[in-house]
């Protein structure tokens, strides 16, 4: 997972830009997702009855699990530069998506390609092209977590 220097800097100046905005911005990816990819409200007990965007934007449910999406994905950021700090971030949470919580590995995929759509529409393509390495390091160990999870 090496990230040079130079990439290291730019992927986390490209996610500064969108973690600003925590809240509204997971809100955002969220209720895109789940609209765009409505089997993905199936994991989610509580927000199953939400079909309107705009329920989805004022619900607090949503608005929490955009922000904790967000702050994990901040966690890993800072810790670009530190494999081992990295992994031990991202493999708990790949674990209890795996085995407790049951979530299709698929669905880690599409929540990143829609924050790296955020990224470019807020903020242009070379914001976007700063995150696609983050974005692919993060499906790629989730897959290897679901992996030796028996998925």
């Amino acid at each position: 997972m090496p990230f040079s220097e130079a990439e290291v800097q730019s992927a986390r100046g490209a996610w500064e830009k969108i973690y600003v905005d925590a809240e509204d911005n997971g809100t955002a990816v969220l209720v895109r997702m789940f609209t765009e990819h409505p089997d993905t409200k199936s994991y989610f007990t509580h927000f199953k009855g939400m079909d309107s965007a705009e329920e989805m934007k004022q619900s607090d449910q949503v608005r929490g699990h955009g922000k904790r999406v967000f702050t994990a994905i901040n966690d890993m950021v800072q810790h670009l530069d530190n494999t081992e700090a990295f992994l031990g971030i991202l493999n708990p949470l790949g674990q209890k998506h795996a085995t407790q919580l049951k979530v299709d590995p698929k669905n880690f995929r599409i929540i990143c390609d829609i924050i790296l759509q955020l990224m470019e529409e807020k903020f242009g393509g070379d914001c976007k092209a700063s995150f696609e390495k983050v974005t692919n390091e993060i499906c790629t160990h989730l897959n290897n977590v679901y992996k030796e999870a028996g998925w």
